[in-house]
């Protein structure tokens, strides 16, 4: 399969091997990957401030964020609530660290990432929970945090986008905080593309059908593919995607979630929601492992600045 990725995408395959996820090997993974956040150096100079809080979710339990502040911006910002990825077992408010610099940076934003709680331990809706207990806090803290609480945008990878994606869902049910924009990076979209055929280049690299198998399946607590699903769990599950704010949707072609992604691209546009899609040719789940690549750096380009068309609407083209 290697023939089909982009020559300039090949070294991040070395970093980043396909994963046989199971249950034992979990916490060893884990550890691993920590450690690999802990490693990477932060740049001089990156011109952005960055803090953690913490604060007690409706469940009781406590929520861990990470907020970043671009220390050269002046007065009221937008924010970006983000959320990691992980196939919902892995990851932390660490993992997407140095990205999330750079993305305050470049978006002009504040950015929030939140530390939800991950899947075995929690099952069910505790994830996408958390995810609208940290926007509820966005927007009640929009004073202290000095952001305009009508430019809010939610943001992910993988897992990530999937839960950003049933977070719009969910706080477009609950009447709660307003959501301008939701940008989706290879989103984790559909348990039942678990059972689907698939042609064998999709997802043969890096992100699995096991591995997609192992995440769907500690989430639901179940076999991922029953037909009681909720779509706060799986996005995809939604009958109705009316009302939703504009979506700016990014995966590879090689990715074994392009179908997926595109099939919600294809509903949400049928609904007469604005979609910005982007399929990168050569690119499998995960490829902006390799920062400079031409590819990448197209998506970071493009995911920028729909984002800042959403929160900076009068800003000049």
């Amino acid at each position: 399969m290697r023939d089909l990725v982009d020559p300039t995408l090949l070294p991040g395959l070395d970093i980043m091997p396909a994963l046989d996820l199971t249950e034992e090997a979990l916490p060893a993974i884990r550890e691993g990957l920590a450690q690999m956040s802990a490693m990477i150096p932060e740049p001089e100079g990156h011109g952005v401030a960055w803090r953690e809080e913490r604060f007690t979710a409706p469940a009781g339990h406590e929520l861990l964020v990470r907020v970043y502040r671009p220390e050269a911006a002046a007065g009221t910002l937008p924010a970006i609530l983000h959320i990691h990825g992980g196939g919902f077992v892995l990851g932390s408010v660490a993992t997407n660290h140095l990205a999330n610099i750079e993305l305050a940076a470049r978006a002009g934003a504040v950015v929030v990432s939140v530390d939800y709680r991950l899947a075995p331990e929690t099952q069910g809706l505790g994830a996408v929970e958390d995810c609208y207990a940290a926007l509820c806090w966005l927007r009640d803290r929009a004073a202290a945090l000095d952001i305009d609480p009508a430019r809010i945008a939610v943001r992910g990878e993988s897992a990530g986008g999937g839960l950003a994606a049933a977070l719009a869902l969910l706080a477009r049910d609950r009447g709660g905080p307003a959501i301008a924009h939701q940008n989706l990076i290879y989103p984790m979209l559909d348990d039942r593309t678990c059972a689907a055929a698939h042609a064998p280049h999709l997802g043969a690299l890096v992100w699995t059908p096991q591995g997609n198998a192992f995440g769907w399946r500690s989430l639901l607590g179940r076999e991922p593919g029953a037909a009681d699903v909720s779509p706060y769990e799986a996005a995809a599950r939604a009958g109705d995607l009316a009302g939703l704010p504009p979506a700016f949707i990014a995966v590879g072609a090689l990715d074994l979630f392009v179908i997926e992604d595109l099939d919600h691209a294809r509903r949400l546009i049928e609904t007469g929601v604005p979609v910005e899609l982007h399929v990168y040719p050569g690119a499998y789940h995960g490829f902006d492992v390799v920062p400079d690549a031409p590819p990448v750096r197209r998506m970071k380009r493009d995911a920028v600045a729909a984002l800042r068309r959403a929160l900076h609407p009068g800003e000049a083209a």
